[in-house]
């Protein structure tokens, strides 16, 4: 299973996650659902998403270190100011907003799993792997970092 570390970008694996939810409202058109309000909770989260990762995406401009998921030995930096003081994982949660206000767009009970998948496949395959080089290249920086702030 090592072999899928660090290997998808994750926003590669948000866009085939979107597809795979379209796919399967329009595989299960009998659970769908709606209520009052649901497309401006999905207009709200979204653009709640794309805050959070635009604050993390100006603090590691700030601070010149790599957004690059896929090669995080090329960290010159611990970001730990700005969104990085409420969340590890900005970027992330970020694309997580966006699966789910997708989810909310779709109506579809079907599709509500998908966003839980996303983050199981994240914590195993992209931030357990980057947490292991943080660890190593920062210690007990990053550790103390880690027990002040959450992973998501």
């Amino acid at each position: 299973m090592s072999k899928l570390e660090l290997k998808i970008p994750p926003p590669i694996l948000m866009i085939v996650t979107a597809a795979l939810m379209w796919w399967t409202k329009s595989a299960l058109p009998s659970l769908g659902f709606a209520f009052p309000g649901r497309q401006a909770a999905a207009i709200v989260i979204g653009l709640a998403g794309a805050a959070v990762a635009l604050l993390a995406f100006a603090s590691f401009g700030q601070a010149d270190t790599t957004i690059n998921p896929l090669k995080p030995e090329k960290t010159s930096a611990l970001v730990v100011t700005g969104i990085f003081r409420v969340t590890r994982n900005p970027m992330y949660l970020g694309l997580l907003f966006a699966l789910t206000a997708w989810a909310l767009q779709l109506g579809n009970f079907g599709v509500l799993v998908f966003p839980i998948l996303f983050v199981l496949y994240l914590n195993r395959f992209q931030i357990t792997p980057e947490e292991r080089f943080l660890a190593a290249k920062f210690g007990s920086n990053y550790a103390a970092y880690c027990q002040r702030v959450r992973r998501w």
